[in-house]
């Protein structure tokens, strides 16, 4: 099974909300999920990203993938080195 991190809308019409879950990658955008990891809200100032970063690296280090998105934003906040630096020092 192919599990993949990415978004899942949950917001009202012309305003977006997200959530950052892992779910089975053919499974629908808004489909059955895994395990919710956190929430991203583009349209608050400044915008609100708040991810558990313990699950998610446990998630990437038994191979799950980030979606272009998600990736983008745990690079923001320094997720994506923290699991370079992890499979390194292994």
């Amino acid at each position: 099974m192919a599990v993949k991190i990415r978004l899942k809308r949950i917001g009202a019409k012309k305003s977006p909300v997200y959530r950052v879950v892992v779910a089975d990658s053919r499974s629908p955008r808004d489909g059955r999920l895994i395990e919710e990891l956190g929430i991203y809200n583009p349209l608050r100032t400044p915008v609100e990203f708040r991810v558990n970063e313990e699950q998610a690296l446990k998630w990437m280090l038994d191979g799950a993938k980030p979606s272009d998105t998600v990736r983008n934003l745990f690079s923001k906040v320094g997720l994506m080195e923290k699991l370079h630096n992890a499979k390194n020092a292994k």
